[in-house]
């Protein structure tokens, strides 16, 4: 089975919506049935992902809603920048910071309301399309991932056929569920900036947050829930972090850079950097590498040194990612003035960040201007490297051969779902 893996960080997730604009062009996939039949995201890439699982009866149709979704996205949308609201906000943080040790309850759980993003992805997210896919064979499961605030345990929300994975790790819960908006919601809460959600399940009802924060190993979902393929899309340009590492490695004395003393704007940004940014590559290094050891000892018995069996059989995943060709807080830099007058005097309030490194702008900016950018750059990224994602897709078949055998793996996909 072929999985998706989208993660992502705030509005940077535009980008992951561009290039699946491209992907829904291609001839074998346009008002056909999505290829991906294992959807996986977290933070951002867990509303892409919903919007994409939800309707994978038609890919290109999911496709053109989720750009449309991000075109028109406007700050608004997602958290309140009004005067009375910041305000309030900024009236807790000094009333928990001077008083909080007599009155006992904090009052503010975040840096800013995100509860207009509940409204928008009500009005824009059809979650009940999720099961009428799996009932149909169009979807094999789809698995959301938020971090618990209770135990900092990352939560795989998983709605699939009957059947489907269940898996326990230290750090690690997967939940049969039905997902909701309070489970999108939980994945794409970024931590101090937007509220705790809570989520009530068969194990509790307990606050969740961005699903980026524990998932070190992205692609971990996909592969444990069946996909012997998976493509991932980052939000990171790999040239600018090159650049940025090989600053810090130069050889000469004479060019050993002194880096200003950093505002807090640039802590936050290199830590939601860490969460959001780093993770997919890592994950992409390590499976690759994985690969060659098996393919070296595939000659080698399925069993351990005391001859007992292999609990989880390892087996080759094939993974591709796309990631930016361009840096996206860059961009977010030249259109920071779109951002309300308010909110961009308050994160001036805490210093200008060197974008390059740390922009906490291009988290923030859900602006239509900077998101349609975003899904420019990356539908031109998918289109320059469009014959490579075709040939992962559909293998060496393409167009009209490809297009059939994805109807005849529906079929089968079909079938199936009416047996269970």
């Amino acid at each position: 089975m072929l999985g998706l893996v989208l993660t992502a960080g705030g509005a940077r997730g535009a980008y992951q919506a561009g290039v699946l604009k491209r992907l829904g062009e291609l001839p074998a996939l346009r008002r056909s049935p999505s290829p991906f039949q294992i959807v996986t995201g977290a933070s951002a890439g867990a509303i892409n992902g919903a919007t994409i699982a939800s309707r994978s009866d038609d890919f290109g149709a999911a496709t053109q809603s989720l750009a449309k979704l991000w075109a028109e996205l406007q700050v608004h949308n997602v958290f309140k920048n009004d005067a009375v609201s910041l305000g309030m906000n900024g009236l807790r943080l000094l009333q928990d910071l001077a008083l909080g040790g007599l009155i006992g309850q904090p009052g503010m759980q975040s840096l800013l309301n995100a509860e207009p993003l509940r409204r928008y992805l009500t009005q824009h997210l059809n979650l009940e399309g999720v099961g009428e896919a799996i009932r149909k064979g169009h979807l094999f499961a789809a698995a959301i991932t938020a971090t618990s605030y209770h135990s900092g345990k990352s939560f795989i929300f998983i709605e699939g056929r009957p059947g489907h994975p269940l898996w326990a790790k230290s750090r690690r819960v997967t939940l049969s569920v039905r997902l909701t908006i309070d489970h999108i919601l939980a994945s794409a809460a970024i931590p101090i900036v937007f509220q705790p959600v809570l989520v009530r399940s068969e194990v509790g009802d307990f606050y969740f947050g961005d699903g980026g924060l524990r998932l070190v190993t992205p692609f971990s979902p996909a592969i444990r829930l069946g996909a012997d393929r998976v493509f991932g899309i980052g939000v990171r340009c790999q040239q600018s972090a090159d650049d940025l590492s090989n600053t810090e490695l130069v050889a000469r004395r004479d060019e050993k850079p002194i880096m200003a003393k950093p505002p807090l704007s640039q802590i936050c940004g290199v830590f939601l950097n860490a969460i959001f940014l780093d993770h997919l590559d890592t994950d992409f290094d390590h499976l690759q590498r994985m690969n060659q050891l098996i393919r070296a000892h595939a000659s080698a018995a399925p069993e351990t040194a005391t001859g007992d069996a292999v609990s989880e059989p390892m087996r080759t995943i094939e993974p591709m990612i796309v990631s930016p060709s361009e840096d996206l807080a860059i961009v977010a830099k030249t259109l920071a003035y779109k951002m309300p007058r308010l909110v961009r005097f308050l994160m001036d309030g805490l210093g200008t960040p060197d974008a390059q490194s740390a922009d906490l702008m291009s988290y923030l900016l859900f602006d239509s201007s900077y998101t349609s950018a975003l899904i420019d750059i990356g539908y031109r990224d998918a289109g320059k490297r469009i014959d490579e994602i075709e040939t992962f897709l559909f293998g060496s078949a393409r167009s009209n051969g490809s297009n059939v055998r994805l109807m005849k793996s529906r079929k089968r996909s079909a079938l199936e779902a009416q047996q269970i």
